[in-house]
C-alpha cells in the first residue's frame, strides 16, 4: 500500500472552499456552531451517526465514491495490466494519469462558478457530483470493454477521462462539504465521515477487488465496481444542496497587483503550464498508440532526461519568479470588488507563492526543493507494486490482497502514529529527517525481496520472527512479504506524517488551503514524472536495481532537509504566519 498525501491536504482544502463561497457572517456561525461539539464520535458509533442522519450519510457515501476510483486507477489498474503482461515502461508513462489529482486545483474554480447545462438544476453541488459519477461508471464499463493489449491507446484515453472525473468530483465533494455543514453535522463530523468511507473504497477497490479478480476475470471486477459507483448516485440524486451565496471577494483581492499586471503575470504562468502539460500529453499518445512497422517507440528515460527537468521549471521554477516579480508592484488597496474567474487562478496559481516568496526570501528554493524531493524515494515506484508482487514474485492475488492492502493498511496506520509520538519526543526537524531517511531502508529491504529475500530471512531468524510466524502458520514466502510491507510501510507512514506536518507548519493563514493544495500537488509531479522513467529501469536491469536507484534518490530530501533545518533559525517564521 501507498501513502497518499492528497487525503490529509482534502481536510485543509474545506478552508479554501469556504473563503470562496460562504459569506462571512455564515462562516463565523459556522464556527460557533462546531464549537457545540466537544466529542465526536469514532469507529462504529461514527457509522451509527451517519445512518441517523441523511447528510452524514450522503457524506460517507461521497466519501466512498471520491475513494473507490482512485483505488481502481492508481492502484489495481497496474495489477490488472501487469496480468497482460504490460511493460512496465508503459506502465509508468499510464500512471501519469495520476497527475489529474494533483492539478485539479487549476479547473476548482470552474466547479465553483459554473453551472452544468441540464443536470445543474439538481443543485450547486449535485450537477458536478453526480455528472462526474456519471462519466466514472461509463468510463469503468468502458475500460471493462476495452482490452490493454490490443486497444492500449484507447485504453489508456478511457483511464484519463476517468481520472479527470474522478479528480473533479472530488473538487466539488469538498465544496458539498463546507456548504451543507451545519449545528447538527458539524464539518468536523462530515470530514470524519468523508475519511470513513474513502478508506473503506480503499479496500474495496484493493484488496476486494484482488479479492473478486482471483476468481473472475477483470473486467468483471471493473463492471462491478461501476455498479457500486452508480448505487452511490442514487444517493446523490438524494442529497441536499445549497443555494449560491452572493460572491464578493474584496478582501480576498486586496494589496494584489494591478489587474492588468495580474493578467499579463497569468499569461506567462499559463504558457509555462500549457506547455508542461501538452508535452506530457503528446508523449504519452506517442509512447501508447500502436507500433507502426519500422517506426521505434519512443524512450521513457530520454522524455523524463531531457524534459522533466525543463517541466518542473515550466510549473514551479516560472510560477516561483512570476510571484517574486510582482511582489514588487501591490497595489496596497482595498479589492476589486467581485472576483473574476482569473482572478481565482491568480489566487490558486501565483498569490500562495507571491506570500512565501516575500516571506522566506532565497529560502524558498530551499523549501522547494524539500517538497519536490521528499517523497520521491517511495512515490516514484508505487505504481509497480502489484505487479511487483503478482507477476514477478508470483504471489496469489488473495495473498497479496492481504498482506498490501489490510495488512499494509495496519502497517501505514501504525507509521502515522509512530511519527505523532517522535514528533512529541524529538520534535519537529529531527523527525521530518527520520522521515527523510528511513524510506530509503524500505527500498534496500524491497530489493532484498526481489532477490531472494537472504538478509530479511536471516533477520527473522535472528529476530524470532520466523519462529512467530512459524506459530500462526505464516510460511517463510508470506513473511518475507510481510516483513517487506511492514518495514516500507511503517517507514511510509512516519515520512507522510512528518511531511504533512512541515508543509502545514510551512503555509501561511492568509493562504491556508490554497497554498496547502499547491505545495503538496508538487509532491506528485517529480514522482508521477520519475514513474516513467522507473518502469523503464524494471524493463531494462530488474526491479532490484530500480529500488537501489530510487532509494539513492532519497539521499537529495536529505539534504534538502538538512538545508532547511541549518537555516530555519534564521527564518524562524511562526507556526502557520498570518
Amino acid at each position: 500500500m501507498r501513502l497518499r498525501v492528497t487525503p490529509f491536504a482534502k481536510g485543509l482544502a474545506l478552508g479554501s472552499f469556504a473563503a470562496r463561497v460562504v459569506p462571512l457572517a455564515d462562516r463565523v456561525k459556522m464556527t460557533e456552531n462546531t464549537a457545540l461539539v466537544s466529542v465526536q464520535p469514532k469507529g462504529w458509533r461514527l457509522l451509527r451517526t451517519a445512518l441517523a442522519n441523511r447528510k452524514a450519510g450522503t457524506m460517507l457515501a461521497l466519501g466512498f465514491s471520491s475513494g473507490l476510483p482512485y483505488a481502481l486507477l492508481i492502484g489495481t489498474l497496474n495489477a490488472w495490466l501487469g496480468d497482460a503482461h504490460i511493460p512496465m515502461a508503459t506502465i509508468g508513462v499510464l500512471a501519469w494519469i495520476g497527475l489529474a489529482y494533483s492539478f485539479k486545483f487549476l479547473w476548482s474554480p470552474l466547479v465553483d462558478r459554473l453551472n452544468l447545462p441540464v443536470i445543474g438544476v439538481l443543485g450547486r453541488r449535485k450537477g458536478w457530483i453526480l455528472g462526474c459519477q456519471v462519466v466514472l461508471v461509463f468510463a469503468l464499463v468502458g475500460l471493462a470493454l476495452t482490452s490493454p493489449v490490443s486497444g492500449l491507446g484507447q485504453f489508456a484515453l478511457i483511464a484519463l477521462v476517468a481520472a479527470l472525473a474522478s479528480a473533479t468530483q472530488d473538487v466539488a465533494i469538498d465544496a458539498w462539504r463546507i456548504d451543507v455543514a451545519d449545528a447538527v453535522v458539524p464539518v468536523e463530523l462530515l470530514s470524519s465521515l468523508y475519511q470513513f468511507g474513502y478508506r473503506l473504497a480503499a479496500l474495496v477497490g484493493g484488496a476486494f477487488a484482488l479479492f473478486l479478480a482471483a476468481r473472475l476475470p477483470w473486467p468483471t471486477v471493473y463492471v462491478l465496481m461501476a455498479g457500486l459507483i452508480a448505487l452511490v448516485a442514487l444517493v446523490t440524486l438524494g442529497a441536499p444542496d445549497t443555494p449560491r451565496p452572493p460572491s464578493d471577494q474584496t478582501t480576498a483581492m486586496a494589496d494584489q497587483p494591478a489587474p492588468g499586471l495580474r493578467a499579463m503575470s497569468l499569461v506567462v504562468v499559463g504558457l509555462g503550464w500549457g506547455w508542461a502539460i501538452g508535452s506530457i500529453g503528446l508523449f504519452m499518445v506517442a509512447m501508447l498508440r500502436p507500433a507502426m512497422p519500422g517506426v521505434t517507440r519512443p524512450s521513457v528515460a530520454d522524455f523524463t532526461r531531457g524534459h522533466a527537468p525543463l517541466i518542473v521549471l515550466a510549473t514551479v521554477g516560472l510560477p516561483l519568479v512570476v510571484a517574486a516579480l510582482t511582489n514588487r508592484a501591490r497595489v496596497g488597496k482595498g479589492g476589486t470588488g467581485k472576483v473574476a474567474a482569473v482572478d481565482h487562478l491568480w489566487l490558486a496559481l501565483v498569490a500562495p507563492l507571491a506570500e512565501l516568496s516575500a516571506r522566506l526570501g532565497w529560502r524558498v528554493l530551499v523549501m522547494i526543493g524539500l517538497i519536490l524531493s521528499y517523497t520521491l524515494c517511495y512515490n516514484v515506484w508505487g505504481s509497480f507494486a502489484l505487479p511487483f508482487y503478482l507477476d514477478y514474485l508470483h504471489y496469489a492475488k488473495d495473498e497479496v490482497a492481504f498482506a498490501s492492502k489490510i495488512f499494509g493498511i495496519v502497517m501505514t496506520m501504525a507509521g502515522i502514529a509512530l511519527g505523532g509520538v517522535l514528533f512529541a519526543r524529538l520534535g519537529r526537524m529531527p523527525t521530518i529527517l527520520v522521515g527523510a531517511v528511513l524510506p530509503m531502508l524500505g527500498n534496500f529491504v524491497y530489493a532484498d525481496l526481489a532477490e531472494g529475500a537472504m538478509h530479511i530471512d536471516a533477520v527473522a531468524r535472528v529476530t524470532g520472527l520466523s519462529a512467530l510466524g512459524g506459530l500462526f502458520g505464516v510460511d517463510a514466502r508470506i513473511l518475507r512479504l510481510l516483513v517487506a510491507i511492514s518495514v516500507e510501510n511503517i517507514s511510509t507512514g512516519i515520512a507522510g506524517a512528518a511531511f504533512v506536518a512541515y508543509l502545514s507548519g510551512q503555509v501561511s493563514r492568509s493562504h491556508t488551503a490554497v497554498q496547502y493544495a499547491l505545495l503538496s500537488s508538487m509532491t506528485f509531479l517529480i514522482g508521477s514524472l520519475g514513474k516513467g522513467i522507473a518502469g523503464d529501469t524494471i524493463d531494462r536491469f530488474g526491479y532490484a536495481t530500480m529500488f537501489r536507484w530510487t532509494a539513492v534518490a532519497g539521499l537529495v530530501a536529505i539534504s534538502f532537509v538538512l538545508l532547511q533545518w541549518a537555516t530555519a533559525r534564521r527564518t524562524s517564521p511562526p507556526a502557520n504566519p498570518a
